[in-house]
């Protein structure tokens, strides 16, 4: 690094401490130096300065991330990528210097890691757009945080900044070492790892021109919603989806991408007003299934009316009953009820938030499972027999303490 870059770069001691508080609010795990945030709080100033100092100097290097394997929804594990927390404070730093002007020229349809937009707005918005389009392309990226091009991204990156130094840090967290399921280190040729500050960012900026700007550009009569690499296009009619997808292999392939040959597919949004056939008539877009449902007509009469719309995947069920077995082990005799309440209700807080928001009562599955796990906890603490003896137990342990449980408050208690 030159002394003339090094006199310019806008790297000061508030930047790095504002990171630093990000960082902390998220209290992320250690990374492969395996120090803890509260390691790290040990000799906070002088490690904020260093990281500072190394910074402004143009001599920060990044450390290889550390690799942590977690179960997907769908089967099968996917690698997230963990920094050192000195290195998730360096990223934020060169992420809060760029976000600002990088907000002002994302796509409004791009909802992903991004400030004052949710996951909520994408289902939502996706929600009313297969009300006004009968067919979907359900599009998913091969292994999309794995294969990015250093280079591309590098080239699009310098599209947003002139800042040699914000290239420069660029470069390096992308070219950083990762730790292998064997603890040795490789160099990363293609890729960000999933779970860097920086990542989401890099990722929204690639998809930004690889996607966004070119379905504004060829294809502005087709809307979408895209969450990072999830990304659902709307189309009018059959024939129009299939040649749009055509169009969009070819373009992922331009920017070294491949759709997944089995996961992209077109979907037909059936409901009481289009009655064609078609063996796709649903899929999953952010742990919520968008399927045909039945509900009331205007008259209160059930399951008189089609309708396409979105509430909690069959796959995310699954999921929230699997951590709830993990944790509320009925054979735990020796644990109180309380202590299963205050290890759940945070996870049970966020779960209500979540999938809640659309077609509530189809969460209540989750719920109902996890009374019935308390039931079967309840019959081995007391040893009771009989399900109308543990139920009566049950109630009266509801009635002396109606918000041991946060769905209790709901009054999901059955």
């Amino acid at each position: 690094m030159t002394k003339e870059m090094a006199k310019s770069l806008p790297i000061s001691k508030r930047m790095v401490y504002n990171s630093y508080l990000r960082v902390i609010a998220k209290n992320g795990g250690a990374g492969i130096d395996k120090q803890s945030i509260d390691m790290f709080n040990e000799n906070l100033s002088g490690n904020l300065y260093k990281i500072w100092n190394r910074m402004t100097s143009g001599s920060y290097f990044p450390p290889p991330v550390r690799t942590v394997f977690i179960p997907k929804k769908q089967g099968g594990k996917r690698p997230l990528g963990i920094p050192t927390v000195s290195d998730r404070i360096a990223q934020g730093v060169v992420k809060d210097f760029l976000e600002p002007s990088l907000e002002a020229t994302f796509h409004s349809s791009s909802f992903g890691y991004r400030p004052g937009k949710s996951a909520h707005d994408a289902i939502k918005q996706c929600q009313d757009n297969c009300i006004k389009y009968a067919w979907v392309i359900d599009v998913d990226i091969k292994g999309f945080f794995d294969n990015i091009s250093h280079d591309i991204m590098l080239q699009l990156l310098q599209q947003h900044t002139p800042e040699k130094w914000v290239m420069l840090y660029a470069e390096r967290w992308l070219k950083a070492g990762v730790e292998q399921e064997d603890g040795s280190i490789v160099a990363r040729t293609q890729g960000t790892p999933q779970g860097g500050v920086a990542s989401p960012l890099f990722a929204n900026i690639y998809l930004h021109h690889a996607f966004d700007k070119w379905m504004d550009e060829v294809n502005p009569q087709n809307p979408f919603e895209r969450y990072a690499d999830d990304i659902v296009i709307h189309c009018s009619s059959k024939e129009e989806s299939e040649q749009l997808l055509e169009k969009l292999k070819t373009r992922m392939q331009q920017y070294e991408l491949e759709l997944h040959p089995d996961k992209t597919k077109t979907v037909y949004c059936k409901n009481y007003q289009r009655n064609d056939k078609y063996d796709n008539n649903s899929f999953t877009f952010l742990s919520y299934s968008f399927q045909p449902r039945t509900i009331k007509d205007k008259f209160g009469r059930k399951n008189c009316l089609l309708v396409f719309n979105a509430a909690i995947s069959s796959q995310a069920k699954t999921s929230l009953r699997t951590k709830l077995r993990e944790i509320l082990l009925y054979r735990w005799s020796d644990k109180s009820l309380e202590w299963f309440a205050e290890k759940l209700n945070p996870k049970i807080r966020g779960w209500v938030n979540y999938y809640m928001r659309f077609n509530r009562y189809e969460a209540y599955d989750v719920f109902y499972y996890l009374n019935k796990r308390i039931r079967k906890w309840v019959a081995n603490k007391y040893k009771i027999r009989g399900s109308r003896n543990v139920k009566s137990k049950y109630q009266l342990i509801q009635a002396s303490n109606p918000e041991m449980f946060y769905h209790w408050k709901l009054g999901i208690k059955a």
